[in-house]
């Protein structure tokens, strides 16, 4: 399929779709009111974690509104891989979703040999919130711009580094991409996961990483981690002290995403029905103040803003991760 094809198809969707408001009934492709029984979330990540607790801000919300029991399971493992592979080979009625984010369900693929398409074999639903990348610094160190900071960082050459959450991570990724717009050479030191990366910076192993309010905000309390900017394309709402990065950095921007994504085949009545759902419930003055707490934005996308999310995200890293070729 090609990429105009695909975009046709997603406005076809959303736009088909569209009179299916939360209040009225889908049926499936056997006839049966939708749903009639329980909805599984998949979270492809451990329980308690930060994917996890997002997932489940929303599940009883989508109870109150469908009447149908909504449960969380989680199936972690490979990076996300396993949960997310899981629910490609479901049936496509709309009872087992994935909660993806842009790793297993957009860039991942990229980097290694996957056992599903991310893109032929889901249908994306509802983008639920974004996550603005930041850039974070030692608190002890001298720098208080961007601008000072990319100086700095030029002047000392390679003898400079980042850390990451580990090899073909999106901390990874954000981070060569800000040494091929920033013309810095920061080395590449990868950590298992953002707890032991975020350890690090307390003990002054690393100078710069791209974390997430989700991640970083204990330690920003705590007064380990300082946050220099923001990586959206401009100042956001959720952490409006932040400058963002491409006003120093022309171009720069990285930001994650959480939503879910159902198998590919879900009939149209469904996605609609469970897209609308997602939307009114993000929208719901509780969600939107437990995300904009964890300094995420409330989203609460279309089927078709969130397809075209993934296909940016893969146009904006496949050339990223050929020219430097990350694997994993």
């Amino acid at each position: 399929m090609t990429l105009h094809t695909r975009r046709s198809a997603l406005r076809m969707l959303a736009a088909g779709g569209a009179a299916a408001s939360v209040g009225l009934p889908a049926f499936s492709q056997q006839g049966e009111a939708f749903p009639s029984r329980v909805i599984r979330i998949v979270v492809p990540y451990p329980a308690g974690g930060t994917t996890d607790q997002l997932a489940r801000a929303i599940a009883q919300p989508m109870r109150e509104v469908l009447g149908q029991t909504v449960i969380v399971e989680n199936k972690p493992g490979a990076g996300g891989t396993i949960g997310t592979d899981y629910v490609a080979k479901q049936p496509a009625d709309g009872y087992t979703l994935v909660f993806g984010n842009s790793g297993p369900s957009a860039t991942a693929g990229l980097m290694r040999k996957l056992p599903y398409d991310p893109q032929k074999d889901f249908r994306p639903i509802s983008g639920v919130m974004r996550v603005p990348m930041i850039l974070a610094v030692p608190a002890d160190s001298p720098h208080k711009s961007v601008a000072e900071f990319v100086a700095w960082a030029r002047s000392r050459g390679d003898k400079v580094n980042y850390g990451s959450t580990g090899v073909g991570g999106g901390s990874h990724l954000y981070s060569e991409y800000f040494n091929e717009l920033a013309g810095t050479r920061f080395q590449h030191i990868p950590y298992t996961g953002a707890p032991p990366l975020l350890t690090a910076f307390a003990g002054g192993q690393v100078q710069m990483a791209f974390v997430t309010g989700l991640d970083g905000a204990a330690m920003v309390q705590a007064g380990k981690v300082r946050y220099l900017a923001v990586a959206s394309p401009k100042r956001t709402p959720v952490l409006p002290d932040l400058p963002a990065i491409a006003e120093a950095v022309p171009g720069f921007q990285a930001v994650g995403w959480f939503g879910v994504l159902a198998p590919a085949g879900v009939p149209d009545p469904v996605a609609q029905k469970l897209s609308s759902t997602i939307a009114a419930v993000v929208r719901r003055p509780e969600v939107s103040k437990f995300l904009t707490d964890r300094n995420v934005e409330p989203w609460g996308s279309t089927q078709e803003e969130l397809g075209r999310t993934i296909e940016g995200e893969i146009a904006q890293w496949g050339p990223l991760v050929k020219k430097f070729n990350i694997t994993v």
